[in-house]
This record gives C-alpha cells, structure tokens and sequence, in this order.
C-alpha cells in the first residue's frame, strides 16, 4: 500500500497516542495487554498489534506502514480520522 509523500510528512510525526485514539474512534476495541504490547481488534475482523510507547514517541517508517496496512485505512479513512489534512 503506497501512500502519496504530503500523507506521509503529515503521518511521520504522529505519536503513539495519535495512532490509539484514531483506532478507538475507527471502532477498534483494546482486546489484550502483555508488557508494552497492545492488541487491537475491530468488529469486522481486523487486527493490531501495537508496541506501545509512552504517549509522545513516534513510529519508525517501517513499523508505521505496516500499522497502516494491517488497519486497511485509506487517505480519505485518516482525513476522517483527523490523522492527515
């Protein structure tokens, strides 16, 4: 899944807490807690395994695109989201 390069200035410096508030407001539940990771489950079948953070630290390139693929959000999905303009 590629995303145009203005989504991913916009996503690289997304914190933690960013990513966790928009997976609740996408309708993701927290379903399982071990240590620092967190997992994720939406109704219809979706899955996340997040490596939490303390709220303000960011993902690496490579660990945010596989978050992005695994939530199956779109542009238009984090605009809803207010993850990007």
């Amino acid at each position: 899944m590629g995303f145009p390069k203005d989504v991913w200035d916009q996503l690289r410096g997304r914190s933690t807490a960013d990513i966790v508030s928009a997976l609740l407001r996408d309708g993701f539940v927290l379903d399982a807690r071990a240590r620092t990771e967190r997992v994720y489950r939406h109704q219809d079948g979706r899955r996340i395994s997040l490596h939490y953070h303390t709220g303000s630290r960011c993902y690496g390139p490579g660990l945010l695109k596989a978050l992005l693929t695994d939530s199956g959000w779109s542009v238009e999905d984090m605009k809803r989201l207010k993850l990007v303009k």
